[in-house]
């Protein structure tokens, strides 16, 4: 179990705004994502964590064991907490070998356990053939593992990921995933991964932590933080939702139903519980649950009739974006059949219709 408390409050100079770090989270064995945007406070986090930041105010503790608690005077130094950590530029000795480089974290051990465990991380990270080779030499993945791979030899507490796959082209990107994977299963570190990623979230993480302006807005596994995110600032943080001002225009709990008026259209939705007729609320709703066809005549019920603004082409599907705000994701082969058409209509499935 990782707990991190933490207060911190920078005061606004020439240059920059005022910034307050205030966290209260647990978290615990597997990978936790650090989910936000730059400036959020996400590499600060890990800093606290790590020791390279000590807050005004906090506890840091790592399975049971305290690393920071301000209010008992506990600091200990970075050697002593025991954290892995993987930086973005990997912060590999520059003069040493790759080898040489894993012998400097096991440096510790008798010189016969020394070897065979560098030899076992070389060969679980598949680095054998290149150990003798100076970071220079060595390519984006294999530079990544290797740090990776000497972050795991101090037998670390947690593991701190910073951004670890960032400049990493698709295949790379992969070999990456694969490789985290590979440790989640064959080690019990725990791992904290900031990402601005939001695959990389599904694609490694068990647990996600929303970070917003210093603080964790929701905390969750991925599918349920993007299925149902906590409010308006998390749907707009992800990115991933159609965001429309609408008024709850009926409610009949009877039907389980519900009219929001956006605009000058009426949508039938689910019922609301706790909403009241008239309330403006937000419809939040993802672009690939909605349906755009090129209009034939008038829009019937769900539909909304939109003008073409932007199409962006992807390899299997297109995004389109349209008037009045919305934006909606088809097949690239449905797209390749309409694209010349400017007036279309969007179909809102009520099933998928959520408010804010």
């Amino acid at each position: 179990m990782i707990v991190v408390r933490l207060r911190q409050h920078f005061a606004a100079s020439p240059e920059s705004a005022p910034f307050t770090l205030d966290l209260d989270f647990e978290t615990s064995a597997g990978v936790t994502v650090l989910f936000g945007p730059s400036g959020a406070g996400k590499t600060l986090t890990l800093d606290c964590i790590a020791g390279f930041f000590s807050p005004r105010e906090g506890l840091v503790s790592v399975a049971g064991s305290v690393l920071y608690d301000a209010a008992r005077g506990i600091n200990l130094s970075p050697q002593r907490r025991h954290c892995g950590y993987v930086f973005q530029n990997y912060a590999l000795f520059p003069n040493r070998t790759l080898r040489q480089n894993l012998d400097f974290a096991a440096e510790r051990l008798p010189r016969l356990e020394r070897h065979r465990r560098v030899n076992e991380m070389l060969d679980r990270f598949r680095l054998a053939e290149v150990a003798g080779r100076k970071p220079h030499e060595l390519s984006g993945g294999q530079k990544q593992r290797c740090s990776i791979a000497r972050a795991l030899l101090a037998a670390p507490r947690v593991l701190l990921l910073d951004e670890p796959a960032r400049g990493l082209d698709i295949p790379l990107r992969l070999e990456f995933y694969s490789v985290l994977r590979q440790v989640r299963s064959e080690f019990a570190t725990p791992v904290l991964l900031v990402t601005h990623d939001l695959d990389e979230c599904f694609e490694l993480g068990d647990e996600m932590l929303v970070f917003r302006d210093g603080q964790v807005v929701q905390h969750g596994p991925p599918r349920k933080v993007v299925d149902q995110p906590a409010n308006l600032d998390v749907a707009r943080l992800l990115g991933m939702y159609n965001v429309l001002p609408v008024e709850i225009k009926a409610l009949d709990p009877g039907r389980n139903t519900s009219v929001l008026r956006f605009l000058e259209w009426d949508l039938e939705g689910p019922y609301f519980p706790g909403r009241l007729r008239g309330d403006r609320v937000t419809l939040i709703v993802r672009p690939e649950y909605l349906t755009a066809l090129p209009r034939d005549g008038r829009a019937g019920p769900n539909q909304v009739p939109v003008t073409l603004q932007r199409a962006g082409e992807r390899p299997e599907s297109a995004r389109l974006e349209f008037s009045d705000g919305i934006t909606v994701v088809i097949p690239r082969a449905e797209y390749e059949r309409y694209k010349h058409n400017k007036e279309w209509v969007v179909q809102f499935p009520s099933s998928y219709l959520r408010i804010l």
